[in-house]
């Protein structure tokens, strides 16, 4: 069985390769036809992604034609609209030659190649396509590998891309470590990770070998600063927003919350009020699923670590992976939960009188892949972003970034790198070649 995987899975790079080297990838009204076609396909998939996300991840019909479905149609209809004019050669200054011959300079996007994708499970359609759309509006071919911890929403991304493409251009590649392994093996021209930062390393690692050029999209503790102005009912609605959704599995969910000591007592209390009154007596199962069983276990053992920290919720059911949103008060950096990323829906609350300490606890630690701050005050908001570093931040909001086609996402130092959405995805996916002219 092996030797037949490696030889389908050489088979299919080769085909790619061939095919990169006619150059049709470059044609841009090619690129733009084979993005409308799968643009049309991939919405007579909607159904089917719903159904497969819900048995995988347990979400709403209603979520997944958000998270999953429509930010993928916003991100293809912004790039066909704006495709012609973000492909045109930068022309820049030029000076003569020291000999006095006059020259003219330009920069030219030139696609990589053979690219590869390797899909995550928390958003296994969106961060799946959305790096594909960006791999193929800069020219290049695709490998996509989705992840095997959501196996029905990975069939239903094979079936998408079978009827979108041929396999000489894009094609999909289930499996999970040998397969990863295998093709990691392979000389690709680029490749484009989202997944945690061990697996990234591994990842990293495979590319060295070869020089092989990668964006890491990671993850880590994105903090959450909430300063004694900040207006407590918006602050818990929009801190919610970002933390529960698809059951706290999220990279740029918030991690951990720093509330000011002034308001500590009120906002916990107005947390728990918000709680019962959006999700009921318990919101188990109404937030989604927890990926495995393992991972419930995982979470699970935070709390067991700290039971007399559980404020509110703690409930789970291993057998349905659900578990409930849970709040986990007068936590400090010795507790287990604050040891690694927690992605689940547990919320530990910190407390500080003085920010200076804050960000100090901060930066002594691995950088972030976002960072939020609520507050009434533009000055504290602006001092705590120039003396942090994250990937991105948000003022008085969690997770609006992640959709905007106007700014570029991506992680720094161990939260990833490489940055990608509307144009910087061009950027991402292009060698930006500087092309110079004697007249």
């Amino acid at each position: 069985m092996k030797k037949e995987i490696e030889q389908r899975i050489k088979k299919i790079f080769d085909l790619q390769k061939a095919f990169f080297k006619t150059n049709q990838t470059k044609d841009i009204a090619f690129r733009k036809a084979q993005l409308t076609h799968f643009r049309e396909v991939f919405l007579k998939y909607t159904d089917a992604i719903c159904e497969a996300v819900n048995i995988d991840l347990g979400k709403s019909e209603e979520e997944t034609k958000y998270v999953e479905i429509g930010i993928v149609v916003s991100e293809l209809d912004y790039i066909l609209e704006n495709l012609d004019e973000w492909t045109k050669p930068t022309f820049v200054e030029s000076k003569p030659h020291p000999s006095g011959v006059e020259t003219t300079s330009k920069i030219i996007y030139e696609p990589y190649g053979v690219n590869y994708i390797i899909g995550p499970f928390n958003y296994p359609v969106q961060l799946s396509f959305s790096p594909l759309i960006g791999a193929l509006m800069s020219g290049n071919t695709a490998i996509i590998k989705p992840s095997e911890n959501t196996p029905h929403v990975a069939q239903v991304i094979e079936d998408i891309v079978k009827e979108a493409f041929d396999e000489k251009y894009v094609a999909v590649v289930q499996g999970a470590i040998e397969e990863n392994t295998l093709l990691l093996s392979l000389p690709f021209d680029y490749i484009f990770f989202t997944g945690s930062p061990n697996v990234g390393k591994i990842v990293m690692k495979a590319a060295a070998e070869q020089l092989i050029p990668l964006t890491l999209e990671l993850g880590g503790k994105s903090p959450t600063i909430v300063h004694k102005d900040a207006d407590l009912d918006k602050t818990i609605q929009r801190i919610s927003m970002g933390k529960w959704i698809n059951c706290g599995q999220t990279c740029v969910a918030p991690d951990y919350i720093y509330i000011h000591e002034d308001i500590k007592e009120q906002f916990v209390e107005k947390f728990k009020v918000f709680l019962k009154e959006t999700y009921g007596i318990s919101s188990l199962g109404k937030i989604g699923k927890i990926v495995s069983q393992q991972q419930i276990k995982n979470l699970a053992s935070y709390l067991d670590a700290a039971p007399e920290k559980v404020t509110y919720g703690g409930k789970y059911d291993l057998e349905t992976r659900h578990f409930e949103a849970t709040l986990m008060d007068n936590v400090t950096w010795d507790d287990q939960i604050m040891q690694q990323e927690i992605f689940g829906p547990i919320l530990p609350i910190l407390t500080y009188t003085d920010i200076d300490v804050v960000l100090d606890e901060i930066n002594n630690r691995p950088k972030p892949l976002a960072l939020y701050v609520f507050t009434e005050s533009q000055d504290f908001a602006d001092d705590v972003i120039a003396r942090t570093t994250s990937g991105d931040a948000e003022i008085n909001s969690t997770l609006i970034h992640v959709g905007s086609h106007y700014l570029p996402f991506g992680g720094v130092g161990t939260s990833g790198m490489g940055k990608y959405h509307g144009k910087f995805s061009l950027e991402n996916f292009s060698h930006q070649r500087s092309i110079l002219q004697v007249k």
